[in-house]
């Protein structure tokens, strides 16, 4: 007598086994584009990181000349003779607004508070 009537051969089938490769195929893929998405994302925040730390660092820099400047300038005042101050030479308005346009960007990708922005442009209008 047989056992199992009616069950065929033992084991899966051949459309069960199919079945679960495509199951298991599936998975992969999906896992493996949602791993690769994180770190294209995680990438992306670091160059963005990057970029706004070296602009930090760029104007960190350019304060640093511009007091230095300011220091010798200062220093050399005071060393000669006091003559008639002549006029300060106003910036053309190209480079204002080049430098507005500046102030704007920095403000824009968040390295400059409102506040700071406003300081400084009125600082360039003055």
């Amino acid at each position: 007598m047989r056992r199992g009537f009616g069950r065929g051969r033992r084991g899966p089938g051949l459309l069960a086994t199919v079945a679960r490769t495509a199951v298991v195929a599936g998975t992969a893929t999906a896992v493996a584009g949602r791993v690769d998405a994180a770190q294209q994302a995680a990438a992306q925040r670091q160059q963005e990181g990057a970029a706004a730390q070296e602009q930090l660092r760029q104007m960190h820099l350019q304060d640093r000349i511009d007091s230095q400047v300011e220091a010798r300038l200062a220093g050399a005042a005071q060393a000669a003779p006091p003559q008639a101050a002549p006029a300060p030479a106003r910036p053309s308005v190209d480079e204002l607004h080049a430098q507005l346009t500046k102030l704007g960007e920095l403000r824009t990708a968040g390295l400059l508070t409102d506040a700071e922005f406003a300081e400084q442009k009125a600082r360039l209008l003055a």
